[in-house]
């Protein structure tokens, strides 16, 4: 809790890619917590949960997995869903764009708007949440898409990034860009209200090492080496994925997992409820994502770090990577050399039980705000408006 509430009655408008994501969800009522007054303006992505938000939400629309060409077409569309509300985007202290596609709708629909109101235009948060394959593709989509970019952070007043790697890899020295940055970790977000209590470390039957993938299961790379590691191993590893399936990013996932006695899926969970069940059964778990390896698989900072370690479970991932360095770094698990099977093995077997649960015991050890988002730590990205509201900036004509 913020003794003094600066951010308390702020009009924030969160421009956002699916309304019943996650991280997302979690952002959102983060803000909320903070004390903002939240208009979204998000779309719905094919296949999501049936969410309805406590929060005021403008619907813009549904768009397709990989449907780029859709998406971009889609645009006049959702500016149009958006000036349907142009009032709350008008009378806004804040926009927040999370992702370009969503950039370029905010930035569109905040000029229509307050043209219309005869109002200044608020500041613009630009939040990239990752740096999507097409915007490091060489060729003419990839400069195309790097130059529409450029002239979204040319009007945005903050870059915020989830991850330093984001930073230092792509944003400088490919986008060239030399503003203002606030880092704002994927931290895992509790509602104080929830009243979710922190696993404690309890001895572990006497079985074989489970090592699990929690969250969004949309990797192939990271899905087909914990099977085949599980193959390797045989009856000395169980395999655990606990999460929502992304079926247009896996193959043969349900067939392959039936067909194996040493792997189990054990479905969706509720969020954030059911993190401690999920991780739960796993001694450790597989933390790296290797879906874009050699950029954005390298840089970011995935969420599962921190909820892994809340929940008192050690991490594993690739050494060369953003997500191994912070695993090594703050001492939250191991990292492997390779993504191959015999380097998980190699690893797996060199981790007795005891080791494992000395590994538990420190990490439940440690203070949750380690690994927990505090209120605290969103007040870089509302940076722009709370500026403003100290100089007692108002909107003219």
């Amino acid at each position: 809790m913020i003794p003094d509430r600066p951010a308390r009655g702020l009009k924030v408008a969160v421009f956002g890619f699916d309304v019943a994501e996650a991280s997302q969800i979690r952002r959102i009522r983060a803000l909320i917590a903070l004390g903002c007054e939240v208009t979204s303006f998000c779309q719905r992505r094919q296949g999501s949960a049936d969410f309805r938000p406590e929060w005021r939400n403008i619907d813009l629309g549904l768009v397709r997995h990989q449907d780029i060409k859709g998406r971009a077409l889609g645009l006049g569309a959702a500016v149009r869903r958006a000036l349907t509300e142009w009032r709350a985007l008008a009378h806004a202290d804040l926009v927040i764009a999370r992702n370009l596609d969503l950039a370029l709708i905010a930035l569109a629909a905040r000029r229509l708007a307050c043209l219309r109101a005869g109002r200044r235009q608020p500041p613009l948060v630009y939040e990239c949440l990752d740096i999507h394959d097409l915007m490091t593709a060489p060729g003419r989509k990839g400069q195309v898409m790097r130059a529409t970019e450029r002239q979204v952070l040319s009007r945005a007043a903050l870059l915020v990034v989830s991850s330093p790697g984001f930073t230092e890899n792509y944003f400088r020295p490919l986008q060239h860009y030399r503003g203002p940055v606030a880092l704002v970790e994927n931290k895992l977000w509790l509602d104080p209200a929830a009243g979710l209590s922190r696993p404690v470390a309890e001895p572990r039957p006497d079985r074989p090492v489970t090592i699990g993938l929690v969250g969004s299961i949309r990797c192939q790379a990271s899905v087909d080496l914990l099977l085949k590691t599980a193959d390797l191993m045989g009856d000395r590893l169980r395999v655990r994925f606990s999460g929502a399936l992304h079926d247009h990013a896996l193959k043969d996932f349900r067939a392959d997992v039936a067909r194996r006695p040493n792997v189990e899926w054990t479905g969706p969970y509720a969020y954030p409820a059911g993190l401690p069940g999920a991780y739960a059964g796993c001694d450790l778990v597989w933390a790296q994502d290797m879906w874009q390896r050699g950029t954005n698989s390298d840089w970011l900072l995935p969420n599962r770090i921190y909820e892994a370690s809340w929940c008192g479970c050690p991490s594993v991932a690739l050494a060369d990577t953003q997500t191994g360095r912070r695993i090594a770094q703050d001492a939250l698990g191991w990292v492997i050399d390779r993504p191959d099977p015999a380097s998980l093995a190699d690893l797996l077997d060199r981790l007795p039980p005891a080791s494992l649960a000395e590994a538990r015991s420190r990490l439940l050890a440690r203070p949750a705000a380690e690994f927990v988002q505090s209120t605290v730590d969103l007040l870089p990205m509302l940076a722009p408006a709370l500026m403003e509201k100290t100089r007692g900036g108002t909107k003219g004509g």
